[in-house]
């Protein structure tokens, strides 16, 4: 069976998206500039006939995104937008915390919403065990997430999640610190026309290197087994980046150390429980012994 090609969107603009304040609010809906770039999104999107599934996180936010974005596509397909809560934001804060199955089938009532997966998972709102917000599970999730797409049928598949999960699920952490909610637009190519207090609120709160709606095309890499690893296609990078390089893996290994330490610093994801770093230290210790390294 030939793996599917995964079009990855990042959510538009929520209302935590605005000010660092609004990241208490709970589950925050689309605000009327985010119902407006995912008109635009609609528009722009390229070969959208081409879809045969959409896929959201199970956040308000996605899954306006995609309702709004994909509408004529769904009507004329009689496709349903499928909730996967592998695909959730990584921090506990209210605003990336999703919000129950009773409310979430009340807010889309009548609308073509399959939260199948979320009402067999109650647990995956609660941020705890498999939906931790460190590092290690999220990067687990991650590889669940392209795992259960790479096994579905369907050949060109949309995926509208955010924009911290986005690193995990791609590998790719370049661009971590480059947006923080909207205020990247004001952030022109000149940094003396920008208002020095956005400056430093975004340099303070690093965020993500996808824009709200912006969108990426992948492939998946065949020959990483059982990880699932994508690849962005050509076309796709160089619609972004030009003719410039992608990082190496020793690279983006680096860079997701970088990029975890900047969003523990600001509560994006939490720093492993103690416990956990001194059972992998041990394990690495024996690992040592057990090759001569250390005291052998």
């Amino acid at each position: 069976m030939t793996a599917p090609t995964l079009h990855l969107v990042r959510h538009a603009q929520g209302f935590h998206n605005l000010t660092v304040e609004n990241h208490h609010m709970p589950d925050p809906l689309l605000t009327e500039y985010g119902k407006e770039q995912c008109r635009i999104l609609h528009d722009s999107f390229p070969d959208v006939d081409s879809i045969d599934l959409i896929v959201a996180s199970p956040l308000k936010r996605t899954v306006y995104t995609a309702l709004i974005s994909f509408r004529d596509i769904i009507a004329r397909k009689n496709l349903t937008v499928i909730a996967l809560p592998e695909a959730q934001e990584t921090s506990d804060m209210p605003c990336d915390t999703g919000s129950h199955i009773d409310e979430l089938e009340k807010e889309f009532q009548g609308q073509p919403v399959d939260f199948g997966l979320v009402a067999a998972r109650p647990d995956w709102n609660s941020k705890k065990g498999d939906w931790a917000p460190w590092a290690d599970p999220m990067t687990v999730r991650a590889r669940k997430a392209r795992q259960w797409l790479r096994e579905r049928k369907e050949k060109n598949i949309v995926m509208v999640t955010h924009g911290g999960f986005l690193h995990y699920f791609t590998e790719d952490f370049d661009g971590y610190d480059t947006f923080n909610g909207e205020k990247f637009q004001q952030k022109l190519e000149s940094e003396s026309d920008v208002d020095e207090r956005i400056l430093i609120w975004m340099s303070e709160y690093p965020g993500t290197g996808w824009a709200n709606t912006e969108y990426r095309a992948y492939t998946y890499d065949l020959k990483s087994g059982s990880n699932a690893s994508i690849l962005e296609t050509s076309e796709s990078r160089r619609r972004r980046r030009g003719d410039e390089k992608p990082l190496t893996e020793a690279e983006q290994r680096n860079l997701k150390m970088s990029a975890t330490k900047a969003w523990e610093d600001v509560g994006y994801v939490k720093a492993e429980p103690t416990y956990s770093i001194q059972s992998k230290l041990r394990a690495a210790k024996q690992d040592r012994d057990w090759v001569g390294g250390f005291g052998v």
